[in-house]
């Protein structure tokens, strides 16, 4: 098999979320001599693209974005060690947590996995993850973005207690606010003072790389 055709395959592999074919091909073009950057970016990360846009299209529905993002993880984790040997620049650093009151996960894991298949480092907080949390891990990881995730309308106020809670630990100004979640919309996110919102995964790392190329520019 050519470099070329092992990438084909393993684009491919990626997008139907075949995942004991895609822990193959990674293996098998690295021990071919196929660099973990070439893996990463002329495979996985535009099948993960492609994943994205066919949902937004209405071709593919949550069940086959976490399949394909199930597959790249165990990818990833093969790479990841191999990519920071090489000092692969990461995109940003990306806080993320569902808010206290809520346990729901599964679109807060999905978002983990397109923003790491993107480049970014993420810090996942886990679920029920109250604003001092926060306030201590934006602390630590200093992180470019923190996102703040809820399912349920009832634990949708918690994104305002959490803003306000970095306000008043002189944070705020520090980092980029993302939320998101089923019941949420843009004219929440804009009501509470955030600075993004997305309606899915894949639009969650595209606005995150957007905020962060703003403020790149802006504090130029």
């Amino acid at each position: 098999m050519t470099q070329d055709e092992l990438l084909k395959e393993l684009y491919d592999a990626t997008l139907v979320g075949n995942q004991p074919r895609v822990i193959e091909l990674t293996n098998e073009g690295l021990t071919t001599g196929v660099t973990p950057e070439t893996l990463l970016f002329d495979a996985l990360i535009p099948s993960l693209e492609e994943v994205g846009a066919r949902f937004e299209r209405g071709d593919f529905f949550v069940p086959e974005m976490l399949i394909a993002g199930k597959a790249m993880s165990k990818a990833l984790e093969i790479l990841r060690p191999l990519l920071a040997e090489t000092g692969v620049e990461t995109i940003g650093k990306f806080l993320i947590g569902t808010v206290k009151g809520d346990v729901h996960d599964i679109g807060k894991n999905l978002v983990d996995i397109m923003l790491e298949g993107a480049g970014f480092e993420v810090i996942d907080l886990g679920v029920q993850v109250p604003p001092e949390k926060f306030v201590e891990a934006i602390k630590e990881h200093e992180p470019d973005v923190v996102g703040f995730s809820a399912f349920l309308t009832t634990t949708m106020p918690m994104f305002k207690v959490n803003i306000n809670a970095l306000e008043k630990a002189g944070l705020r100004e520090k980092v980029i606010v993302m939320v998101g979640g089923a019941p949420v919309t843009q004219e929440y996110a804009d009501s509470i003072g955030a600075d993004g919102y997305a309606a899915d995964a894949s639009g969650a790392v595209k606005r995150a790389k957007e905020l962060i190329q703003q403020r790149a520019l802006a504090r130029r």
